[in-house]
């Protein structure tokens, strides 16, 4: 498939294959599979516009699914390393009492609601992402679940138009 453009090259994908790459942009399953089902797109924006309905259209046992995926701010690893990684950049110049107010931050949030700190990181330094923590670590649980789940639409919105860059 060399010299198709990238969303091409998706839009061409076994049906697998193709929820198998958007796992690793969003780790729910269901989201993987109905998005990879609703193809062809016809560009980034129709294809990020079919992933957030079919996100918003999901619920808690599937967003949690795909926060599951995910590591700590200001910690490597998950499902896609690299992309977290990239994402995280801003976390990396932090000096050490920053890093760990975060740690301890992600270990209180992490306790009082049940998953990971999820933000949209990328542009955004240390500062800026443990101010928000703390901001939200005086949600309900409730309300956090639909405030992670919005970030969570961002981080996607942003690895889709990596995935299909070419």
């Amino acid at each position: 498939m060399s010299g198709l453009s990238g969303l091409d090259r998706f839009n061409r994908l076994p049906e697998e294959a193709a929820a198998g790459e958007l796992l690793a942009v969003c780790h729910s399953r269901r989201w993987a599979e109905r998005v990879a089902a609703g193809r062809p797109y016809a560009d980034l924006a129709a294809l990020q516009r079919a992933a957030d309905e079919v996100w918003t259209g999901l619920g808690p046992a599937d967003w949690l699914e795909a926060f599951g995926a995910h590591p700590r701010i200001g910690e490597g690893g998950g499902a896609a390393p690299a992309w977290s990684s990239r994402e995280q950049a801003g976390v990396g110049a932090a000096g050490r009492q920053v890093r760990e107010r975060l740690a301890r931050g992600n270990g209180e949030y992490e306790a009082r609601f049940g998953h990971v700190f999820l933000i949209a990181a990328d542009g955004r330094d240390a500062g800026e992402i443990l101010a928000a923590l703390e901001e939200r670590l005086g949600n309900d649980p409730a309300t956090e679940l639909e405030v992670a789940a919005g970030e969570h639409r961002r981080i996607t919105r942003l690895r889709l138009e990596q995935l299909v860059e070419a």
